[in-house]
């Protein structure tokens, strides 16, 4: 007897196996726990007075939430993870690109996630570097083939104590720099522009804010899901942001775990940063499982095993040579959320007549494949907000090359019938 895909990698997810808001938002905390967060925070911190940073970093996740928040209301109301969404915009094998995409830099940053866990526990324990590899990766894939039931438990087992124990490090770090005076007189040694500083806000976790609807098309409701999702990138994220700034303005490091470290709280800071990295790489594993299962059509939990025993044995590599790349890979995400957003919203006017069951879809739509050119082009070459460009590029371009296409069809038939006549 053939095994039932319980996460619905292929199809829509059914309302019978729904969850309600607390299992949801607890996925999504989980995947915005994360100590990149950290970092960008840190890197804000280094850079703006507290004051500019906190109106910033709220600045910069509201808008994350709203991204995020519109792609988990497709995604509710459909029931369709990025992967199946993409190919209503880009057609079945145009939706290939997005999805390799997408699965490429996630299977990247779960070696990256493992080897962030392995090196600083090894500096401070001793314990073998390779084992701690090898022994954090097989948990990490093995929480991933449960797939969302294991995400909801986990989340909610790592978000309060992540929450806890690093405000309670905060805190004993703002007594060191004097208190919240402390903190409201801080000043950089060297400024940061507030359109760089928003650009770190929102890039550093906006492509990640693409694969919302992987989690979310598991709410029951849409309110449920929108609700979460801007819960998790406007509060959670933010609370990642602060961990990191005053880290960083205190003690000169970004990730809580370090500054736990320094603080002697050796066996918290493991904790901390072990659920902080198991949660958002185990995101990561079940979304890239998502989208190679999409194109190849091979069963989810295979590939959760093969990209999770890939990304364990690079982690290392990954974590010396491959940042930077996975980086730049990952400014070309967005601007896939932005088309799905404009397909849905403005060129179907939020709802899709015909279910995806019964849908004939394209081949490949040129038509997106340009605009996420477009769009891609656009946060890198123009001046400004980068990944707001590239969201706006993106939409703007896909709706104006959408609505072209049919005139240009109609002219060319008009042409070709003269020349018949």
């Amino acid at each position: 007897m053939e095994n039932k895909d319980l996460e619905f990698s292929l199809s829509p997810v059914p309302q019978s196996h729904r969850n309600g808001f607390w299992k949801i938002l607890a996925v999504m905390l989980g995947l915005t726990f994360f100590s990149a967060s950290m970092w960008a925070g840190g890197t804000l911190g280094n850079g703006l007075s507290f004051t500019t940073f906190m109106l910033v970093v709220l600045a910069g996740n509201l808008l994350l939430g709203i991204y995020t928040g519109a792609l988990a209301h497709i995604s509710a109301k459909t029931g369709l993870s990025t992967h199946l969404l993409t190919k209503y915009a880009f057609g079945i094998k145009g939706s290939y690109l997005s999805s390799f995409l997408l699965a490429s830099t996630q299977v990247g940053w779960f070696g990256v996630g493992v080897a962030m866990f392995a090196v600083p526990v090894h500096k401070v324990t001793g314990i073998n570097l390779y084992l701690l590899i090898v022994l954090s990766g097989i948990l990490m894939t093995l929480t991933a083939i449960y797939g969302m039931k294991a995400l909801a438990i986990l989340g909610m087992v790592a978000v309060p104590a992540i929450a806890i124990l690093g405000s309670y490090s905060v805190f004993e770090a703002t007594e060191t720099i004097g208190g919240m005076e402390g903190l409201m007189a801080y000043q950089p040694v060297q400024g940061l522009g507030i359109a760089a500083a928003l650009t770190i806000c929102i890039g550093s976790f906006v492509s990640a804010g693409t694969l919302t609807p992987d989690f979310t098309r598991f709410a029951k409701t849409s309110k449920s899901a929108v609700t979460a999702t801007v819960i998790a990138f406007f509060l959670g994220n933010s609370l990642m942001f602060l961990f990191g700034a005053v880290g960083a303005m205190t003690y000169g490091k970004s990730d809580i775990s370090d500054v736990m470290f320094l603080q002697g709280l050796i066996l918290p800071a493991i904790i901390v940063l072990g659920l902080n990295i198991w949660t958002t790489n185990e995101n990561a594993l079940y979304a890239s499982s998502l989208g190679y299962t999409t194109i190849t059509k091979w069963n989810k939990n295979k590939i959760v095993v093969f990209n999770g025993v890939l990304g364990t044995i690079a982690a290392m590599w990954l974590y010396n040579n491959f940042t930077g790349f996975l980086t730049v890979l990952g400014s070309a995400l967005p601007s896939i959320g932005a088309i799905i957003i404009a397909d849905y919203f403005f060129l179907n006017r939020a709802k899709y007549k015909v279910a995806f069951k019964k849908m004939t879809f394209k081949s490949v739509n040129w038509m997106a494949i340009l605009a996420w050119a477009g769009g891609v082009a656009a946060a890198e070459l123009l001046p400004g907000i980068a990944p707001i460009n590239g969201l706006a590029g993106s939409i703007i371009l896909y709706i104006i090359l959408m609505k072209s296409a049919p005139l240009f069809a109609a002219k060319s038939v008009r042409k070709l019938n003269e020349k018949v006549s």
